[in-house]
């Protein structure tokens, strides 16, 4: 605890994460990721997952800091029902860019807080429109390696920023954390800076 505030663990080691969180003046008193298993349920929707491993990060936390208010967030990217993970590869990263080129995909982040007992999550969903890839954008991107460890193989803050036509709802969110949604859980669960 600092002073009467309760201790907040960001359940998450994404570096983005935390400068989102930073931009809106909150640090983290600790950063523990959440180890839970993030595969799919048969039939899952996207946004769905994206709720429910927030979720289950945080209380996955929560068990063993009764006290302390733990922050978890995941983001999917998706086209239609299918999930673009994170690309285990340069040919993979350039695959999901392929499917995503001149087309329109969602977003979607979870996140969550649990303080004890207390759950409360939102789920904040986000439109994006790629500009048409050509092969020489898509073999230039990848061989930055920024796809690595990003959901639907790019990152919005980096080069890939570049492809990104329009853009309805969230701009955090699609870097992974929500900030307005995040703020006013935090609030919510009795975090002040």
């Amino acid at each position: 605890m600092a002073g009467d505030r309760p201790e907040l663990i960001l359940a998450s080691a994404s570096p983005r994460r935390k400068e989102l969180l930073a931009q809106i003046g909150v640090v983290p008193d600790r950063i523990l990721p959440a180890d839970i298993d993030e595969t799919p349920l048969k039939a899952e929707p996207p946004a769905r997952l994206a709720e429910r491993l927030a979720r289950e990060k945080a209380a996955a936390l929560s068990a063993s800091s009764p006290e302390s208010i733990i922050l978890a967030a995941d983001t999917v990217v998706a086209l239609g029902r299918r999930l673009l993970e994170k690309p285990a590869d340069e040919a993979e990263a350039a695959a999901f860019l392929r499917l995503l080129s001149g087309r329109n995909h969602r977003v979607y982040t979870g996140v969550a807080v649990a303080r004890g007992e207390r759950r409360s999550a939102r789920l904040v969903e986000t439109r994006v429109a790629f500009k048409p890839l050509s092969e020489d954008e898509i073999a230039s991107y990848v061989a930055t390696g920024d796809w690595r460890g990003k959901a639907g193989g790019y990152g919005i803050q980096g080069p890939a920023g570049a492809f990104v036509r329009r853009i309805v709802g969230s701009q955090p969110a699609v870097m992974g954390l929500p900030l307005y949604e995040t703020s006013a859980l935090l609030r919510g669960a009795g975090w002040r800076p």
